[in-house]
């Protein structure tokens, strides 16, 4: 469906909520389906309970250049993951926890106060397994004249059942897909990422479509895909660009990424412990164009 006009949002999202908080309850906010009763104190996968757990909020100027801009994208990290990824960058926050529980209503506060300091956009990281509560927030916020685009920042294991209620909230798809194969996967603790993933990554293209951008270059709709390439193969790149390419076109926005670095458990895996090769980016950066992939971005090398 097209995207919801703002002023339509709150009374569309009353509408969807119940649905939200009845895959709360049992859960299967997303694709782990654990079905563990988070209402009643149970801890899901991810770690974490009903409330609403934040770690902070801030305009991002490290986002890619379309979402940070010139303001800064109005960044919102939840605390918690629905994965586990042995190398996770952000570990305090998604793996430990770091963050305070807040109350739906302070967590609204925190988006319409991203909007006074003039923010391109409201960027929601890591917010499936708290998606019903966050959900809750913004149609308080849409009820209090919130009007900026909202950033679905997601590492694409993701329940195709919630999409589709999110389907016309959502103006940006800012997912990872992690790897290109399932046996990778287990580096993220699940069996099945790419099976997953890459049904999740066809959903979001289906609703938003390919990037568009203002006359400032700065976006107001569509899908960026995010791939951290990591040492040894490990994160099946070229699979991942394949599958890009032929599935979801070459129009696709890809963030081909060479930060990756030996933290949190990877410091202890026989192929992950290294920094990555100058060498296995440029390879992959080159397959990228020569798939005649050309939008987005790259970075630079490592040395």
């Amino acid at each position: 469906m097209p995207l919801i006009p703002f002023s339509e949002r709150a009374a569309e999202g009353r509408k969807r909520l119940p649905h939200l908080k009845r895959l709360l309850a049992s859960c299967r906010l997303c694709a782990r389906e654990c079905e563990v009763r988070r209402l009643r104190g149970e801890l899901g996968e991810c770690g974490l309970g009903a409330e609403l757990f934040v770690s902070s909020s801030h305009l991002h100027p490290g986002e890619e250049p379309v979402l940070s801009g010139w303001r800064g994208s109005g960044t919102v990290f939840f605390s918690g993951c629905n994965l586990h990824c042995l190398f996770c960058q952000n570990y305090p926050i998604s793996q430990l926890k770091s963050g305070e529980i807040e109350s739906v209503e302070e967590v609204a506060e925190r988006f319409l106060h991203l909007q006074l300091l003039h923010a391109h956009n409201l960027n929601l990281v890591t917010p499936t397994p708290q998606m019903a509560r966050i959900f809750e927030a913004l149609i308080l916020a849409w009820e209090h004249g919130l009007t900026l685009p909202i950033v679905f920042n997601c590492g694409g294991y993701e329940s195709l059942e919630v999409l589709k209620i999110l389907d016309g909230f959502i103006d940006i798809y800012l997912t990872d897909l992690k790897y290109g194969d399932d046996a990778h996967g287990l580096l993220s603790d699940v069996p099945n990422y790419f099976t997953i993933a890459s049904v999740a990554v066809k959903e979001m293209q289906r609703q938003v479509g390919d990037l568009l951008v203002d006359g400032h270059e700065i976006a107001v709709q569509g899908l960026i895909v995010r791939h951290l390439v990591l040492p040894n193969g490990q994160s099946a790149t070229e699979n991942a660009l394949r599958f890009l390419r032929e599935e979801i076109g070459t129009g696709v926005y890809i963030s081909l990424m060479s930060q990756y670095y030996p933290s949190y458990r990877a410091k202890n895996h026989p192929l992950l412990h290294s920094r990555l090769g100058r060498e296995e980016y440029l390879k992959m950066t080159r397959l990228r164009e020569e798939l005649g992939m050309y939008n987005g971005w790259v970075q630079p090398p490592p040395y």
